[in-house]
């Protein structure tokens, strides 16, 4: 009885071992072992890989004016300025206007790369592998709420000079000129930097999140070992 019951044991074992080998060989290759400092630094190096392949296409001359997931128009305020000064037959100063402002961020944007480079590199991810299973764009919005203080207190001179250097502060400064001295119209005076600021951040983390979402959707979009090798366990 006791030999018959041992045997039974062992083909138990062999029968048990061989089906938890199946469910491993199923599972995806290299995710066994992978802990949160792994996942952490596949997190920073798909951040990294958004502001080189997305960020720098804001870079360019029409980088912010003509893609339409960024592009900077007129704060509320303002609208009302664009419209009289058309309605007066100033359209070609009022495109000037917004132009030149989309012309600011994409300068600024271009000296200020490396602030954002070395953001992803010191951010830290106290929970990586539940950033690492969120949302599509997960990663960068912790870098956008870990970040965006300091970097906007880093990024607004840099929109300061860009502003000096495309000649934003003079086209305004006429623009609104022109504007107040209309009859009837309530002076405005707003703060372009502040808001050309705070926009060309916020095209900076959409872009970012493009290509998150693009690493995350699709497999051929991992280039390297580590992030084939993190990003396989948010496969569903």
């Amino acid at each position: 009885m006791t030999k018959k019951f041992f045997i039974f044991i062992v083909l138990f074992q062999l029968v048990s071992c061989g089906e938890l080998q199946q469910v491993v060989n199923q599972l995806p290759q290299g995710t066994q072992g992978i802990g949160n400092l792994e996942i952490a630094s596949g997190l920073r190096e798909a951040l990294d890989k958004g502001i080189d392949k997305q960020v720098s296409q804001l870079t360019k001359t029409d980088g912010f004016f003509k893609n339409e997931l960024v592009k900077i128009v007129l704060p509320e305020e303002l609208q009302k300025v664009d419209k009289t000064l058309r309605d007066i037959g100033l359209s070609k100063l009022a495109d000037e206007g917004l132009k030149v402002l989309n012309r600011a961020a994409e300068d600024a944007v271009s000296e200020a790369t490396p602030i954002f480079v070395d953001a992803v590199k010191g951010i830290t991810f106290n929970d990586a592998r539940t950033i690492l299973m969120g949302a599509d764009n997960a990663a960068t919005q912790y870098l956008e709420s870990s970040t965006r203080t300091a970097l906007y207190a880093k990024f607004k001179p840099v929109i300061q000079n860009s502003f000096d250097k495309v000649g934003a502060d003079q086209i305004w400064s006429n623009l609104i000129n022109r504007y107040n001295a209309i009859p009837l119209t309530k002076n405005v005076n707003p703060d372009l930097t502040d808001y050309v600021t705070q926009e060309a951040l916020e095209g900076v983390y959409t872009m970012i999140a493009v290509e998150e979402k693009e690493i995350r959707s699709n497999v051929a979009s991992r280039t390297t070992d580590l992030l084939k090798k993190v990003f396989v366990l948010q496969d569903r």
